[in-house]
């Protein structure tokens, strides 16, 4: 008998008491929908996966307290989506902003745990934007809680910052014809340094680390290797954004969660018309050069991605993170049809799903669903679409509603959190 059968005979003689729908998906994916009095799990539970977790015994629990320091302009969008949906799933405490603060922790200011609101403490999880400060969040997060991020390539993540906050941001108003290109041909004619939003001009990623966005490396590479060794003693994990899907593989397996935990829709994404798909090389080269420290940390951290998938195995990273996409695509036609396709929010009949637009020169795309569905699978079809305001709106509410004190977590004394990254060794890797 093929061992997928085996398999699938064995799951019925455990489950004989369970009514079991088995949808066979390709010649070696099953999902299953599980249905148990009014209870419905929708996420489907992937086996066998092609890249077993690292031999442990017992095998660890699924780890449910996480800091996600969301940088901008990273896919931090999509990470946080991922884990308000784990939260809400395992009923976790979701730590949000007050409403003075909107949906940012009073970014730009320095991260304080009087930001919180007092409705979503004490924290099991943290995923909206802040200022990192490793004090302010340690006095807010329980003990053994997992800190990752996300970086990006800066001179894509500067074209996108010039886009996303060309309005907001007074050093990019005041380039004629909103022109990246005269922008970095003579950065230091329209930049004011310590004026408002003058962090999205400069050294984002170093500055949304807590670091000093107006150092250079170039005059002083001390600072740099000292931010960089601040980072590795805190954050477990720090994703690449080029390399999504690999990043999420290794978050899975550092959190000890199911590969569908990590399924996801790309989220906060611009139209085609309002970014530049390929960056000159001379723009490229300005961009990296003006911000130079986020540069030096993207490198190093890069370095770093790529030695951890060598370490886990990079042949068995990249067939898990195919089963990551083919998983994927199946929820999104399940979700929004055989042709799940981003759309204008103009074009999103659902409310709930049409994203912020941050000005009239920039579209942000999102999904719809389809008409006259309803029940818990839609549900989980909005959250998986559902914009970053709308959903910790809807978390707030929720989180309000279910009130009354609540004891701090607690952490798995048996279960230590993984170790932070300068703990990795050292042998060179690259891409």
């Amino acid at each position: 008998m093929p061992p997928i059968l085996q398999r699938l005979q064995q799951v019925s003689k455990m489950m004989s008491r369970r009514k079991i729908l088995l949808l066979v998906l390709g010649c070696t994916t099953v999902s299953l929908l599980i249905h148990q009095g009014a209870q419905l799990s929708w996420y489907p539970k992937l086996f066998p996966l092609s890249c077993p977790s690292l031999k442990e015994s017992p095998p660890r629990p699924k780890h449910m307290t996480v800091a996600f320091l969301k940088t901008h302009k990273t896919a931090g969008t999509t990470v946080q989506n991922i884990l308000f949906r784990f939260a809400e799933r395992h009923n976790l405490t979701v730590a949000l902003p007050h409403p003075s603060c909107e949906h940012q922790f009073c970014y730009p200011r320095n991260f304080s745990a009087h930001f919180v609101h007092p409705a979503t403490r004490p924290p099991h999880m943290l995923a909206s934007h802040l200022r990192f400060d490793r004090a302010e969040l340690e006095r807010l997060m329980p003990p053994g809680t997992v800190y990752i991020t996300i970086l990006r390539e800066p001179a894509a993540m500067f074209e996108s910052l010039f886009s996303y906050y060309n309005q907001y941001c007074p050093a990019f108003r005041r380039v004629p014809n909103a022109s990246l290109e005269a922008f970095l041909r003579a950065p230091e004619a329209y930049y004011r340094a310590g004026e408002h939003f003058a962090m999205f001009a400069h050294n984002t990623l170093a500055y949304d680390l807590g670091g000093d966005n107006e150092r250079s490396p170039r005059h002083d590479a001390a600072y740099l290797a000292g931010l960089i060794r601040q980072v590795e003693e805190v954050f477990s994990l720090v994703m690449i954004a080029e390399y999504f899907d690999e990043s999420l593989v290794l978050l899975r397996r550092l959190l000890a969660w199911d590969l569908d935990d990590v399924l996801y829709a790309k989220l906060n994404a611009r139209a085609a018309s309002s970014r530049l798909d390929a960056i000159p090389a001379a723009l490229a080269r300005a961009a990296r050069a003006w911000n130079a420290l986020d540069a030096g940390l993207y490198d190093h951290f890069n370095a770093t991605f790529w030695r951890r998938v060598a370490h886990a195995g990079r042949a068995c990273v990249e067939r898990e993170a195919r089963e990551l996409r083919e998983a994927r695509q199946r929820l999104l036609r399940r979700c929004f049809g055989n042709e799940p396709v981003l759309r204008p929010a103009a074009q999103i009949r659902t409310k709930q799903l049409q994203p912020w637009q941050p000005s009239r020169k920039v579209d942000i795309m999102g999904y719809d669903l389809p008409g006259g569905a309803a029940g818990p699978a839609t549900e989980a079809c909005l959250k998986l679409a559902m914009p970053e305001v709308q959903y910790s709106n809807y978390l707030l509410r929720k989180q309000k509603r279910r009130g009354g004190a609540r004891a701090r977590p607690e952490p798995v004394l048996d279960n230590p959190p993984p170790r932070p990254i300068r703990s990795l060794p050292r042998n060179p890797q690259g891409p």
